[in-house]
């Protein structure tokens, strides 16, 4: 079946300039809404200008001094010319704010994107923190920077207004003109509908032209305005952001490779070569007599060696348990269970197995907390669980015991939860006086 897909030139289009350069321009909304920009920027620049005069009154006294017929000290100029700095250092900022934060209103009418808050939150700091805060941030100044552009910004806005004044003027003249009263139209004079009616053609095709002038100039001056009041680029904090979190993981694979290539080497080669021994070891016991010199300290290497493949064997499942690679992480928990000396139970049903990196989070945050209660909490009874439910994978532990635990006390928990945060998870606690004690965490994932 064949699907016809209509599509609008220019509606896809984020901003204005971008529409500029696609057929079909000035049959959207953009020029329109170029034009809203471009007559609402005198009406900001008026009431700018108030607040603006005000802060330069120390100035324009000066200029008052100097034309006047008094002259003036240089001492009362130094004086002044300092005193209206400081106002306009003080007072800028607090004129800027609000006038920037219209703007970033007004750019929605060019740009389809919200332009990006430059300034850092100051909750609960009150009003000196708030000026203190706003009063040293680049963004700040920028937006002083902006009051100056706004102010300047009337006078182009002024004569594309009367540019589109006169070509408006042209269009409409055939509908206006009297015989009576002759029509001035900058280029002539017409007394008639037939003589105004070439001047109306001519409108009509510098209308496109005049439409045309009014959105380059909207588009540069919310070029211009975004760039003095955004923050970071979004292209280039989305970048940023992209650029962390592939590094983050690739750091957090290349962790999980490496620690499976030691438990890999140690498993295939040290303890191979140890087995090995232990059993010529106990060879050599079985053959030599009992009576022998070095019969005794053969039984005690052949016993050294046993305990020390033992502690190996401990030391390779700390690094990556062989059930957790070989069966998945219900089977890993349930060993995990089988081994502690506190009873647990174990709820652990999952449809797929999750990434390799989040089922190693997953378990070794259950044997950390398996751990530390086992060692710290008194529990009676420990229940763990481990599910995944919109692909994301949540692991409990809960236990019975005295409560009263602190992530802040030790490494174990603290390195689990950045860990956690590594592969975009989080790891909470809940350990009341009393108990019971909660250890949560959740893992983002999406099964294989």
């Amino acid at each position: 079946m064949l699907t016809t897909v209509s599509v609008v030139p220019g509606r896809n289009a984020r901003t204005i300039w971008e529409s500029m350069g696609l057929r079909g321009f000035l049959l959207t909304s953009w020029p329109w809404r170029g034009l809203s920009y471009v007559l609402s920027t005198p009406i900001v620049s008026a009431l700018v200008s108030v607040p603006v005069t005000v802060l330069c009154l120390p100035w324009l006294y000066l200029v008052f001094r100097f034309i006047g017929p008094q002259p003036i000290a240089l001492g009362e100029v130094v004086l002044v010319a300092l005193g209206g700095l400081a106002l306009v250092v003080a007072g800028s900022p607090l004129v800027a704010l609000p006038v920037a934060q219209v703007e970033r209103l007004r750019l929605r009418l060019i740009r389809a994107d919200p332009v990006s808050w430059p300034h850092a939150t100051t909750r609960g700091r009150g009003w000196i923190g708030w000026l203190h805060r706003r009063y040293t941030e680049p963004g700040t100044w920028r937006e002083v920077v902006y009051l100056l552009v706004v102010s300047l910004a009337v006078l182009p806005c002024a004569v594309v207004f009367l540019t589109l004044l006169m070509v408006g003027s042209l269009v409409i003249s055939p509908l206006v003109v009297e015989p009576d009263a002759p029509l001035a139209l900058g280029l002539g004079r017409v007394s008639t509908v037939s003589e105004a009616l070439p001047y109306a053609l001519l409108g009509l095709g510098l209308l496109p032209v005049a439409l045309y002038l009014i959105s380059g100039l909207a588009g540069l001056h919310g070029a211009l305005a975004r760039r003095l009041l955004s923050g970071a680029s979004d292209d280039e904090l989305r970048s940023e952001l992209v650029e962390i979190s592939q590094s983050r993981e690739r750091l957090v694979n290349a962790f999980e490779a490496e620690r499976r290539r030691i438990e890999r080497d140690l498993h295939d080669g040290a303890q191979q070569r140890l087995v090995s021994l232990i059993l010529q070891l106990g060879l050599a016991k079985v053959e030599m007599p009992p009576d022998a010199p070095g019969t005794e300290s053969v039984a005690n290497a052949h016993e050294q060696a046993k305990l020390l493949l033992t502690e190996l064997r401990e030391f390779i499942h700390g690094i990556h348990p062989q059930a957790l690679s070989d069966l998945g992480l219900p089977a890993a928990l349930q060993e995990l269970a089988d081994r502690s000396a506190t009873p647990v139970k174990v709820d652990c049903t999952l449809p797929e197995r999750p990434p390799s990196a989040v089922e190693s989070a997953g378990y070794f945050v259950v044997a950390e907390a398996l751990s530390n209660s086992s060692k710290h909490s008194g529990a009676t009874e420990i229940q763990v669980s481990a599910k995944i439910k919109r692909n994301v994978l949540t692991v409990e532990i809960i236990d019975n015991g005295r409560g009263g635990a602190d992530s802040g006390r030790g490494t174990g928990l603290t390195g689990l939860a950045d860990r956690a945060a590594a592969i975009g998870g989080t790891l909470s606690l809940s350990s009341p006086i009393g108990g019971p004690t909660t250890v949560r965490a959740e893992f983002p994932c999406s099964p294989k």
